[in-house]
């Protein structure tokens, strides 16, 4: 009964393990990834629309854009003219974006 258990336990934590592998993703991963589809962060969402424009709401609307250079999600929020680049990452249905100082901020498909 304990090799049992045992067994049970060592695939329980495998199976976790797994669960939480994030597979680094190419420039067109993350097109097809994002394109018209909505995600969820932890108290807000974000839409990626196909034309480029990118619509984040957090209690408000705020409105930017969004295009994917070499193997990058970058955004921009006007006023600033400024692009912010993201390497991304994803476990299963779940995105991760990594900053340039490392900073990460995950998300599930809302759609």
């Amino acid at each position: 009964m304990r090799a049992i258990g045992a067994t049970l336990l060592c695939f329980a934590a495998g199976s976790a393990a797994l669960a939480d592998d994030w597979v680094p993703l190419t420039g067109s991963q993350i097109s097809e990834a994002l394109t018209d589809r909505r995600l969820q962060y932890a108290s807000a969402w974000q839409e990626f629309r196909s034309s480029g424009r990118t619509l984040y709401h957090a209690g408000a609307d705020s409105w930017g854009y969004w295009r994917v250079k070499g193997d990058q999600y970058c955004s921009q929020w006007p006023p600033s003219d400024l692009w912010a680049c993201y390497t991304m990452d994803r476990s299963g249905d779940r995105l991760r974006f990594v900053g340039q100082g490392d900073d990460i901020t995950e998300a599930v498909y809302a759609d």
